[in-house]
């Protein structure tokens, strides 16, 4: 299903974003060494009620998964790329962290991801790679129009990853969001300009890309859940949820400073 929403409820969907977006930041900035992925999910969970909001992933139990997901928020670390299962595990200085939160405010999701090193010691490879992937989703969103197909954003951020080296896995990209969290159309981060279904004002895409320093593949941890990088190496993924309005795409999820 492709739902497109109706402008009396873009406000939801601009009130959503903005909390994932306070969420994320808030998250991001207590994230220290030391800091435990059990609290994150726990600070997530209070600030998620204390909004009057839903979580996405509690009870979530999709195809891809192993039997409900159960946490609030996603936790990768280092070779860890999507879906990370909140464990008891302490952060430790130079570990990239790439935190994915949805949630459902007023009955409209909205996505977001972010990665970032923890502490001081983060290497030059790991902070390139963060800003090829958040390269690569402004390049995405920049194509989101109306009239645009979803060819064209999956070519604009392929072409911004290729380019930079990277090769890209098409098993998970980006999706569109509404009254649920994954909805059609698929946004591959890999595809041919021109092709794909026309983007409408309404409509409301959450574009990630994500990337692995050195392979395409992926394994599933013995979690169920979090899926890593085949060779262990590191990772980073990015996300916004963008509305695409009559003049472009409105960035949802924006993240204050």
């Amino acid at each position: 299903m492709i739902e497109v929403l109706s402008p009396s409820r873009w406000p939801q969907a601009r009130e959503a974003g903005a909390l994932v977006g306070h969420i994320l930041a808030t998250l991001k900035a207590r994230s220290t060494v030391g800091t435990n992925l059990l609290d994150i999910d726990r600070w997530a969970q209070t600030m998620i009620v204390e909004a009057g909001a839903l979580s996405c992933y509690v009870g979530y139990a999709p195809s891809f998964g192993r039997g409900p997901f159960a946490h609030h928020i996603c936790t990768s670390v280092n070779d860890a790329v999507l879906h990370g299962l909140p464990h008891d595990y302490a952060l430790a200085d130079g570990d990239l962290l790439s935190l994915d939160l949805a949630v459902s405010l007023g009955g409209v999701v909205s996505d977001s991801a972010v990665s970032f090193v923890v502490g001081t010691s983060g290497s030059a490879e790991d902070l390139a790679m963060i800003e090829v992937t958040e390269r690569a989703r402004a390049a995405g969103i920049a194509a989101a129009r109306p009239g645009a197909r979803i060819g064209d954003l999956s070519h604009a951020i392929g072409s911004v990853l290729t380019e930079s080296g990277y090769s890209i896995n098409l098993e998970f990209g980006g999706h569109g969001v509404g009254s649920t969290m994954h909805q059609d159309p698929h946004i591959s981060n890999s595809g041919r300009p021109g092709r794909g279904f026309a983007l409408r004002p309404g409509l409301l895409l959450a574009l990630e890309p994500w990337v692995m320093a050195d392979t395409d593949e992926l394994v599933t941890d013995a979690d169920g859940w979090t899926l890593r990088s085949a060779t262990g190496c590191r990772t980073a993924h990015s996300e916004h949820t963008v509305l695409i309005t009559e003049d472009g795409a409105e960035i949802m999820t924006v993240q204050p400073t």
